[in-house]
């Protein structure tokens, strides 16, 4: 039986500047899959996708849903024609509730003589949460009072209230854990058995190969192939993906012990805060990567906060050794050769307004100015040593941040602390969502920095990863640290680990 055809991409393009986003993109999407859209990143997925949900336009090319023209102006157009997109970062405002959320633009269906029913709202509201396994949460309190997980899931309620004949998934998975993925995972399936359409983003190759019917492959803006069935496989998804082979291991390929076990970096003393850490304490060392692991609430994220000083401890401290400093606040913590990664980049990392250049000095001001000047030609010649050892692919220097791929994203913010000259680096989820050619770059990029001496503690929720770059290891679970495993001597296998957290 011929499938039906939902959605038909001919000819598109979209550049931005200089920068060819989009090549002679054709697609078509069928009634009843879940279709995967991989690249790498900036080849051009995420781009395509935003001009089919309507938040970009095409500079050329047409798009066919049902054969009638598809050219939404904007996300609302684009809704109102039945594509609905899930983002990878927020998408939902702060300083409304959780039902001014839900409802934004659809006030009139509870008001009357212009004053909305909020009981109203909020018992519709209470029917798309626990469509979404979030029948706890409370309607009318803020959505700022939510996990970033939750808040993830109101975009999927609100999504699918809209009843879609498209959804978008864009990385949204990556942020999650394994309870919000099967919500996702849930609405996926749901969309396919109604022979509705899924476009499914992820640079998560085991997740494409479980979830997706087909995967559609694009590289430097332009469409590769579409594999189907039984040809999904990672080998060829990450074949066609990258196009080439990785020239180096993926990971670390040595297992010695080869940092200065003498020289204490960081030292974490007997760290609570609230229910989140409890008597948390561990030390990095010159030149060593420390991972730590676990679920995501297990209290690692907070850590690395409370390590930058941007939260302080009920109890204990954070001090540095060879400086005979005790971290009080995150001024105090770049001012004595720190740095942060944080695991939302574009809500904490970056300013996404603001250049390219201004994001990679934004730290290292102090490091530049001559008296009380600080030049153009400084700042310029800084940033452009930071992308040119980092290798990050932008379009130019003034450009906004916001306008690179979610990789270069990534290398920016870490460019930002390199900038400072940082000797010790904290990254958490440092490889959340980018593909797996700036991922190997990253796993560079760490190796020469703890052969420069540098200290790295690295948090995240990829357990490979861990293993394959981590000195050492430290498991946490509610908050306390339930296990500490050595590269050199420890078994580090995957389902002994998996038993620990």
């Amino acid at each position: 039986m011929e499938k039906k055809v939902v959605l038909k991409v001919e000819g598109l393009n979209k550049s931005f500047g200089s920068t060819r986003a989009v090549v002679d993109m054709h697609l078509e999407l069928y009634a009843g899959e879940i279709r995967g859209l991989i690249g790498e990143n900036g080849s051009g997925k995420s781009t395509v996708t935003t001009m089919i949900a309507g938040s970009q336009r095409p500079d050329s090319g047409t798009m066919m849903m049902d054969g009638k023209v598809h050219a939404p102006k904007s996300m609302l157009e684009g809704r109102a024609a039945g594509v609905c997109m899930l983002l990878q970062e927020k998408g939902t405002i702060n300083h409304l509730t959780v039902s001014e959320n839900i409802y934004l633009g659809e006030e009139d269906k509870f008001s009357r003589y212009g004053i909305v029913n909020r009981r109203k709202m909020d018992k519709e509201a209470k029917k798309v949460l626990e469509s979404i396994d979030l029948g706890d949460v409370n309607p009318a309190h803020l959505i700022d009072e939510l996990s970033f997980e939750d808040r993830k899931l109101v975009e999927a309620g609100m999504a699918m209230k809209a009843d879609p004949r498209i959804l978008i998934v864009d990385e949204t998975t990556t942020a999650l854990s394994q309870k919000g993925r099967e919500v996702i995972y849930r609405i996926m399936n749901q969309m396919k058995e109604e022979g509705k359409t899924v476009i499914f983003i992820s640079h998560d190759l085991d997740e494409l190969k479980e979830i997706c019917d087909n995967v559609t492959v694009m590289r430097d803006g332009a469409y590769v192939t579409t594999l189907y069935g039984d040809e999904i496989t990672i080998d060829s998804m990450r074949q066609n993906m990258i196009g080439r082979e990785l020239s180096e291991g993926y990971y670390r390929s040595d297992y010695d012990d080869n940092y200065d076990h003498e020289t204490v970096m960081l030292d974490v003393s007997h760290v609570t805060l609230g229910n989140t850490l409890k008597d948390v304490s561990l030390q990095v060392h010159k030149g060593e990567i420390l991972g730590i692991g676990g679920l995501t609430d297990c209290g690692m994220h907070d850590l690395c906060k409370v390590v930058f000083g941007l939260r302080q401890p009920d109890t204990g401290e954070v001090c540095l050794p060879q400086k005979g400093v005790s971290i009080k606040n995150s001024t105090q913590a770049a001012e004595n050769g720190m740095g942060y990664v944080p695991k939302d980049r574009e809500l904490e990392g970056l300013m996404l307004a603001a250049s390219i250049r201004d994001n990679i000095n934004l730290m290292a001001m102090d490091k530049i100015k001559k008296g009380f000047l600080i030049t153009p030609g400084a700042t310029r010649k800084l940033a452009s040593t930071q992308v040119e050892a980092l290798s990050i692919k932008i379009g130019g220097m003034e450009l906004p941040v916001s306008s690179l791929s979610g990789g270069n994203k990534q290398k920016v913010a870490i460019a930002k602390c390199m900038a400072n000259d940082v000797e010790i680096l904290i990254m958490d989820c440092p490889t959340r969502g980018i593909d797996i050619g700036v991922k190997a770059a990253i796993y560079r990029l760490l190796e020469k920095f703890k052969e420069e001496g540098r200290a790295i503690l690295m948090v995240s929720e990829e357990l490979p990863e861990l293993l394959g770059m981590a000195d050492n290891l430290v498991i946490m679970k509610d908050g306390e640290v339930t296990a500490r495993i050595k590269r050199s001597v420890d078994v580090t296998e995957h389902d002994v680990i998996i038993k620990m957290i």
